[in-house]
C-alpha cells in the first residue's frame, strides 16, 4: 500500500509521519478528528491542506494500527513496532520494555 501524501523524514518533526512534507503530522490531524472536530474544521485551521490529505492521514493511521500486535493485559507478548515507514519492523519484548 503506497501513501503518496504521507512523508517520513528523520530531519522533520522528529521523524513523525507528516502530510506532504509539511510540518503537519498525521497524529495532529487524527487527534483533532478524534477530539470531535470535523474534516471541514481541520481544513479551516490548515488552509494549505486538502480533503485528500485528511483522508490519507486516516488511512495511514488505520494501516499503522493493523500492523501491531496489541499486548494482552494478562499474558506477556511481543509487541510489533515500526519506525513510521510501515516497512521496517523490529520486535520488542513487552516485559523488558516496561
Amino acid at each position: 500500500m503506497a501513501f503518496e501524501r504521507i512523508t517520513v523524514d528523520p530531519g522533520r518533526m522528529g521523524g513523525l509521519p507528516c502530510i506532504r512534507g509539511l510540518r503537519v503530522t498525521v497524529s495532529a490531524v487524527v487527534g483533532q478528528l478524534a477530539a470531535g472536530r470535523t474534516i471541514d474544521d481541520v481544513l479551516a485551521d490548515y488552509s494549505y491542506l486538502e480533503r485528500e490529505d485528511i483522508l490519507a492521514a486516516l488511512e495511514y493511521a488505520a494501516a499503522a494500527v493493523t500492523e501491531r500486535e496489541l499486548p494482552s493485559p494478562t499474558h506477556p507478548v511481543r509487541l510489533l513496532v515500526d519506525d513510521g515507514s510501515l516497512r521496517r519492523d523490529r520486535r520488542i519484548d513487552v516485559e523488558r520494555a516496561s
